[in-house]
């Protein structure tokens, strides 16, 4: 998240919303936060979590869905990196996540954006929709190959138009296939303009709300809960 420094988690507690395998609360943890919860919905994402985080007992690691969330008050810093664009109703999450802070406290998101994206909406998202999401995830894997291949070529042949691609064109190919299959698989994939974050921002009751352009693909905003 482009707000905060490493400094600025000393003493924290935080929520990680949609956790994944545990990256996004382990750099908090290694900067000075003193815990809080991370979690996730799928099994494995929790397990994996568990394992990458285990150096931190006063982080919890737990298999919860954002909608039955009934923390309040709790957290100084609630957040979702690359979730809440996932999910069916994203003003609920965004509710609950709000309930979890203290008052005073933060609250982060960071989601795809529309800007520079209209070509996955028009094209790709079509695609995913009716196809990939469907398919068996080893299957889809498979045919990520295909589209991860086209790409690197594109990168290597094009200058790179925005900082993403720029960005992507650091990353070898191992890695930009595992950004292309998880493009693939979601059912659900919003790309949002700059109006609509802000927007749902308002409407979850944040002041002092903040937006940031993120490697020119992508929106993070923060506001406070009051």
């Amino acid at each position: 998240m482009p707000f905060f420094q490493p400094g600025d988690w000393k003493g924290k507690t935080f929520l990680d919303v949609g956790c994944g395998m545990g990256r996004n609360s382990y750099w908090p943890m290694t900067w000075g936060a003193v815990g809080g919860c991370a979690m996730d919905l799928d099994d494995r994402s929790p397990a994996a979590a568990r394992r990458n985080l285990a150096e931190f007992p006063t982080l919890s690691v737990e298999k919860r869905s954002v909608y039955g969330l009934e923390d309040e008050d709790l957290y100084d810093v609630v957040f979702s990196i690359g979730v809440i664009h996932h999910i069916q109703d994203p003003d609920a999450a965004l509710a609950k996540m709000v309930r979890a802070a203290r008052p005073g406290g933060e609250v982060c998101a960071w989601v795809s954006g529309y800007e520079n994206n209209e070509w996955i909406v028009r094209w790709f998202n079509p695609a995913r929709k009716a196809l990939f999401s469907r398919l068996p995830v080893g299957l889809t894997h498979g045919l990520s190959l295909f589209p991860a291949a086209a790409l690197w070529a594109g990168l290597r042949l094009g200058p790179g138009r925005t900082e993403y691609a720029r960005l992507l064109k650091t990353f070898d190919f191992p890695y930009l296939r595992a950004i292309v299959f998880d493009q693939m698989i979601p059912r659900i994939a919003q790309h949002w303009r700059r109006e609509e974050v802000e927007a749902l921002m308002n409407r979850a009751g944040l002041s002092r709300i903040r937006l940031q352009w993120v490697n020119e693909v992508s929106w993070a905003a923060m506001g406070i809960k009051e």
